[in-house]
């Protein structure tokens, strides 16, 4: 079976943890040990998030006087470089010597015309206090929004088009490689003429749920697991009368409303996948990948919701 990991960027970096490599190194610990076990039978793809990180990257300008800040598409490379390296790293010490492990950096076209870059929705960086974040704001020229009880910065986030290196992502998992890639969303790029190959970067971050369904399309993966930090989607979030959805179909999803800038859009990843390949898509906590692809964890979005047996695309049972 073919798997694609999305690793959101804040399973890989909790609400609340600081930023250092040591804590993205436990929790990428817990990632890789569940994931290893499943590349000795399947042919995976991991893809991660980087909200947080580049959030914190584009911030270090301000420790030097008269320095610019990188632009969003030169931040967002970077993540691909840094924890992709820390994932494969890991992987690497548990997997086999001769099982290869790559990182791909990845460039994904959008539409220079998407309504998007108009209405920033995608959550980077820290939390604030609302003063702070007023600050920030007047001082930065940045948008910023409510995320639960605080305050975070939001950027355009364009819908993702076409993975300019799909060929070579799709020749490494031919021959048995593990491979990271379209991290962050991918390194939002144009075309800015029509120019053969002409291509720029643009100030944007393109949802990793939405690059890595798109991912799961062109791999012609069976299933697409969205690894976040709680155990599924939940309807009526934060209530009293809050409850997981446990199996469900891409039209029962679209029924319901999830926020814009979170579990929206692995939503809309997960209802976008099934719908238009009949595989399966499973939304869960960091720590339940086994059970998540086993088909027992999670949210699992199906083409139709079976009443016994094993859900689509599951392992089976031994």
């Amino acid at each position: 079976m073919r798997i694609v990991i999305a690793l959101g960027g804040n399973a890989l970096l909790r609400r609340g943890d600081p930023m250092t490599t040591e804590v993205q190194r436990r929790n990428i610990k817990i990632a890789a040990e569940a994931t290893a076990p499943l590349a000795a039978g399947h042919s995976i793809v991991v893809v991660h998030g980087n909200g947080p990180q580049v959030g914190l990257l584009s911030l270090q300008a301000d420790s030097y006087a008269g320095a610019e800040p990188y632009p969003l598409d030169v931040l967002d490379a970077g993540p691909q470089g840094m924890i992709g390296y820390l994932i494969q790293e890991k992987l690497r010490s548990l997997l086999p010597p001769e099982h290869q492990v790559a990182t791909l950096l990845t460039m994904i076209t959008v539409d220079p015309a998407d309504p998007a870059f108009a209405h920033p929705t995608k959550f980077v960086g820290p939390v604030y206090e609302k003063d702070a974040a007023d600050k920030l704001a007047a001082g930065k020229d940045w948008t910023f929004r409510q995320d639960g009880s605080a305050w975070r910065r939001v950027v355009p986030s364009p819908e993702p088009r076409q993975i300019l290196e799909i060929q070579p992502i799709t020749w490494l998992l031919e021959r048995g490689a593990v491979v990271i890639c379209a991290g962050g969303g991918g390194i939002p790029t144009v075309n800015p003429s029509s120019a053969p190959g002409a291509l720029r970067g643009v100030e944007a971050v393109i949802d990793k749920d939405l690059a890595s369904e798109l991912l799961a399309e062109d791999v012609h993966a069976d299933l697409l697991v969205m690894a976040t930090d709680v155990d599924g989607v939940y309807l009526e979030w934060g209530t009293p009368r809050q409850r997981r959805l446990d199996r469900v179909t891409p039209g029962e999803l679209a029924g319901y409303q999830f926020a814009a800038g979170s579990m929206g859009p692995k939503v809309e990843a997960a209802a976008r996948f099934v719908a238009k390949t009949g595989g399966r898509a499973a939304i869960g906590s960091l720590a339940d990948i086994a059970g998540i692809i086993a088909g027992t964890a999670g949210t699992n979005v199906v083409t139709h919701r079976a009443h016994t047996g094993a859900v689509p695309g599951s392992l089976a049972p031994q």
